[in-house]
């Protein structure tokens, strides 16, 4: 299963050869303390580089290669005095990866001198030529504000541009495995399998409906203790008593041989056509199967929505699988808040997001619960005539009326800009979402995406 959390950072700590006073080993252990923090692996270059530290241009390309050989996901790049642009923008530039730079501030200077040492790290001016550096060679970077080295402004730039790097490996490295075909009315849903590939790098598998039912055949037929392991991890979180014992085993024998197939195509995430496929075969819906597998890990998308699939593991990536993502239709406006909108599907959302556990249960093949509220993050990759662009924008769970399936009211700063934007394109009715505060970590992620563009609503 793909890993939505992982992230290796290299990390290549930066002076200028003409001064001689750098805080490398102070910025060395602040950066170990945060990456222990924020679950990041490590990668120096102490014992590739002399001195640790990126100076030298003899030894650029020993140290992309040391990082490359590492499959390092990122670059932080510490001044630890002035720094070395060239070098900076070089490296950079080589390891094509997000890059993300930041300096400590200085002290006061010491007072009148012609020494200067009077200034001995100078850290923000050479931000200030790093950046143009990068921008030069036509390196997308991001920066964190020149701040003490204790800053929790360092914590949090630190960890947001982690959420941008997985957010962005989603979306680069995803491999969507297409389970048939799109419902025949749902032009919406329609994507160009050539275009992503060229542009971002995306795969697409197709994977024959005929594949899908009889890799669930298999499982129903010779596999008993897998389909009631299955059942066993589902019963202990929600009621399942008012599906027949035997509509139970098929709807787990599909979670296992879907299962089974992403992981033997590779795929990071799914799109599968939930209309007729499973029912026709085997008397089961398919809404319940997508949300439970996308709680163990694989988002597995309604109405065969590619881009859609793309999204969700955009989300998962920038919530660093903290929680997991939901696929939702935007469906009716709040009968009482104009601001209030519902976000409701006929039963997919993980079952790990129900507001009341205890009362969550599974009817008809689709899960029935309200999810729990807090703060949301919503997000639609939209594409016309070969301009791809990423809404993401904030919103808070509400109370509403209650409604079958799986659902949560939200409300906005300004719904009927979000319904303008939406009816007006180049969107569609589906939205993934998550809970946290995670629009900037994903427009941030759009600068290392290629040839698309951060979009959100203007109040």
């Amino acid at each position: 299963m793909y890993n939505f959390r992982k992230c290796t950072l290299g990390v290549a700590p930066t002076r200028r050869d003409a001064f001689k006073n750098n805080r490398k080993d102070a910025i060395n252990k602040r950066t170990e303390s945060l990456c222990l923090k924020y679950d990041v692996n490590f990668v120096g270059i102490e014992g590739v580089a002399r001195e640790g530290l990126l100076v030298f241009s003899d030894e650029i390309e020993k140290i992309a290669k040391h990082f490359i050989a590492s499959e390092v996901d990122a670059l932080f790049i510490p001044h630890a005095n002035f720094g070395q642009e060239e070098a900076v923008a070089k490296l950079a530039k080589l390891v094509n990866k997000p890059v993300l730079i930041w300096g400590p501030r200085d002290d006061a200077p010491l007072g009148i001198s012609d020494q200067l040492e009077d200034r001995p790290y100078d850290v923000q001016c050479g931000l200030f030529a790093t950046g143009k550096a990068l921008l030069s060679y036509g390196v997308p970077f991001t920066y964190i504000e020149n701040c003490w080295i204790g800053s929790p402004v360092l914590d949090k730039g630190f960890e947001d541009f982690i959420r941008t790097v997985c957010a962005a490996k989603a979306f680069s490295q995803a491999r969507v495995g297409q389970m048939s075909t799109r419902p025949q009315p749902f032009l919406s849903v329609r994507y160009n399998e050539s275009e992503i590939l060229e542009k971002f790098g995306i795969e697409v598998v197709p994977i024959m409906e005929s594949s899908v039912l009889d890799e669930v055949e298999h499982v129903l037929k010779d596999e008993p203790e897998a389909v009631q392991a299955q059942l066993d991890k589902w019963e202990r979180f929600l009621d399942m008593s008012s599906q027949d014992l035997e509509i139970r085993k098929k709807i787990a024998a599909a979670a296992v041989g879907i299962k089974r197939l992403a992981e033997f195509n590779g795929c990071t995430v799914m799109a599968g056509e939930c209309w007729k496929m499973l029912r026709a075969a085997f008397g089961i819906g398919s809404c319940f199967i997508w949300g439970a597998l996308t709680e163990e890990g694989l988002p597995v998308i309604c109405e065969t929505d590619v881009l859609g699939a793309v999204g969700a593991g955009m989300l998962f990536g920038a919530a660093r699988s903290e929680t997991v993502p939901f696929f939702a239709d935007i469906t009716i406006r709040h009968p009482t808040n104009d601001n209030g909108e519902l976000l409701w599907h006929c039963g997919p959302f993980p079952y790990s997001l129900a507001k009341e556990p205890g009362k969550a249960y599974v009817e008809q093949c689709k899960g029935q619960f309200e999810i729990r509220g807090g703060d949301i993050t919503l997000l639609r990759i939209g594409a016309l005539k070969g301009k791809y662009t990423l809404f993401a924008d904030e919103a808070a769970g509400i109370a509403g009326p209650k409604t079958n399936g799986t659902y949560l009211w939200i409300e906005t700063k300004n719904w009927p800009a979000w319904e303008r934007k939406f009816v007006t394109g180049p969107y569609i009715h589906h939205m993934s979402g998550v809970h946290g505060k995670y629009k900037a970590a994903v427009h941030e992620a759009a600068k290392y995406l290629g040839d698309i563009e951060p979009d959100s609503i203007v109040n």
